[in-house]
């Protein structure tokens, strides 16, 4: 059988998957490609806060081995909800690794070994980063009225300035941020 890519897809296929929305066209396209992005961002930090989860060491474990994973399993949470909203609106969303590799915009982290100190400075940005992320895609949402994804990612919003501010928190004993 032979694998459809996305210019493949038949305008008859196209039409059975798309949902109806009264944003319009412009909307719908617009809304969805950012939100297909920010959840390819979304795979990004989960899989980076997992890996950090796996592999932190040292004297902090216990307390950084449960903290990454409790924010990983609320980062997991949101895919889901992101790309049904997708769907909701008519588009489609994600398929692949491959995929979310080419929209990811933060960057892997493939080392051996990260300090731990430095595991929680790099998710604190790269949540902070993803609040500006989501921020931006909330505007677009209120440029074309959509309330539905508005309201999701002001939710969204909330839970990452928390997982930033404990991050941020996590790492002040060891005099990174000068407090």
């Amino acid at each position: 059988m032979r694998k459809a890519t996305s210019e493949q897809v038949s305008a008859k296929d196209q039409a059975r998957l798309k949902a109806p929305t009264d944003l319009g066209e412009n909307a719908r396209s617009s809304i969805t490609t950012a939100v297909n992005t920010l959840l390819a961002d979304t795979f990004g930090l989960y899989m980076k806060t997992k890996n950090f989860h796996w592999h932190v060491s040292g004297p902090h474990f216990r307390d950084y081995h449960l903290l990454f994973d409790d924010q990983a399993s609320q980062i997991f949470e949101m895919t889901d909800v992101l790309a049904e909203r997708v769907r909701k609106l008519g588009g489609t969303t994600l398929r692949s690794i491959g995929q979310i590799a080419k929209l990811q915009r933060s960057s892997d982290n493939d080392a051996d070994y990260v300090d731990p100190q430095d595991m929680l400075t790099e998710l604190a940005e790269d949540n902070q980063q993803m609040i500006a992320n989501m921020r931006k895609v909330h505007e677009l949402c209120d440029e074309h009225r959509d309330i539905a994804t508005a309201s999701i990612l002001e939710e969204y919003i909330d839970q990452a300035e928390r997982r930033s501010w404990f991050l941020f928190e996590a790492s002040r004993s060891s005099g990174l941020t000068h407090h």
